[in-house]
């Protein structure tokens, strides 16, 4: 994250390298740059002339280096892109040896998703003497809220601790997908809005009463009754509601209430869990209904589970069957 806030004011600044080679696993950093980086050298009368977007799996590094070597006719600089340059491993070398000698009035952009670009190769050895290398990660689940939080204070729309619960579960960790929804919900919602549950079950489509967070807090105090109803709705909205992700949240809920019981001073409960203050009161009630021996037994009934999510031991996998077994088990621990 603070290679890519770097990298971004950079540019922001005007100072550009004749090179960029953007690679990871996160796309949303990658496109933010190269999206930047069109806005600042580009605007509508030069873009015809001055800007060569190419498509790895359409394009070999030749192409490319013949392009780059173009002088600009209009703008300042011949913005020269390259998506899923993935495509071109076998090639790469070429583009290395063309920054030994590069155009001065083009800049190349190389967009390298999915993985990480290997530091061993010729072309990574050139990209940090000639030009501006990013390595776009996934966030941290622990930096997913965060992340939304900050992206809603530059609108002028606000969110408690609830609501950005409620949006990092119905959005999951796709940045895209989440800046699109916030693009969303400022152009529909009045400045100043609250958002709220019921605005999240509204425009993001996502239900404010049944989901994983829902499930733990009626795990956390035995109520059997709603887990099921929750259960039910999940298994029958599978696509909202991965599997893997509910088993890994519960996983998580569990793990943190183990380590609720062995603090000693419970002020620094929320820094040590790593939530939000707001949801401590949670961790206090499902510590009176679950105490260590039964906690440690519920993760071990989750990670069979997760087992059986994935197959292991079962000849299909049944969504509603995996979670209702994994709870029966939890309640009677």
């Amino acid at each position: 994250m603070h290679e890519f806030k770097q990298l971004i004011s950079t540019i922001s600044k005007g100072d550009y390298a004749p090179f960029y080679l953007l690679s990871g696993t996160e796309a949303y950093f990658i496109d933010q740059v190269e999206a930047l980086l069109t806005d600042r050298l580009t605007d509508e009368s030069s873009k015809s002339f001055d800007y060569s977007l190419f498509y790895g799996k359409d394009v070999d590094a030749s192409q490319v280096i013949e392009t780059a070597k173009r002088f600009p006719m209009l703008a300042p600089y011949h913005l020269v892109v390259v998506r899923e340059a993935q495509h071109m491993d076998r090639s790469l070398d070429l583009i290395a040896d063309y920054l030994s000698n590069f155009q001065p009035k083009t800049i190349l952009v190389l967009c390298y998703k999915h993985k990480a670009f290997d530091k061993r190769k010729k072309l990574y050895k050139a990209a940090t003497k000639y030009g501006k290398l990013l390595e776009s990660k996934e966030l941290y689940d622990n930096q997913i809220g965060p992340w939304i939080k900050e992206k809603i204070q530059l609108t002028t729309l606000k969110v408690d601790a609830l609501g950005l619960q409620l949006l990092g579960e119905a959005l999951g960790s796709d940045l895209n997908k989440i800046q699109n929804e916030i693009e969303k919900l400022k152009i529909i919602l009045p400045e100043g809005t609250l958002i709220t549950p019921e605005l999240i079950e509204k425009h993001v489509g996502f239900s404010k009463d049944y989901n994983n967070f829902e499930l733990y807090k009626a795990l956390g105090i035995r109520d059997f009754s709603k887990c099921t109803m929750i259960i039910k709705y999940m298994a029958e909205n599978p696509k909202s509601h991965p599997l893997v992700l509910t088993i890994g949240g519960m996983y998580t809920f569990f793990r943190r209430l183990l380590m609720f019981h062995g603090l000693s001073e419970k002020k620094s409960a929320a820094s040590v869990l790593g939530v939000n203050p707001f949801f401590i009161k949670d961790y206090e009630q499902a510590s009176r209904f679950f105490n260590m021996k039964q906690s440690s037994r519920a993760i071990s009934f989750i990670l069979e589970a997760d087992l059986k999510s994935k197959g292991v031991g079962v000849k299909t996998i049944n969504h509603q069957g995996v979670l209702q077994d994994m709870i029966i088990k939890i309640f009677a621990a």
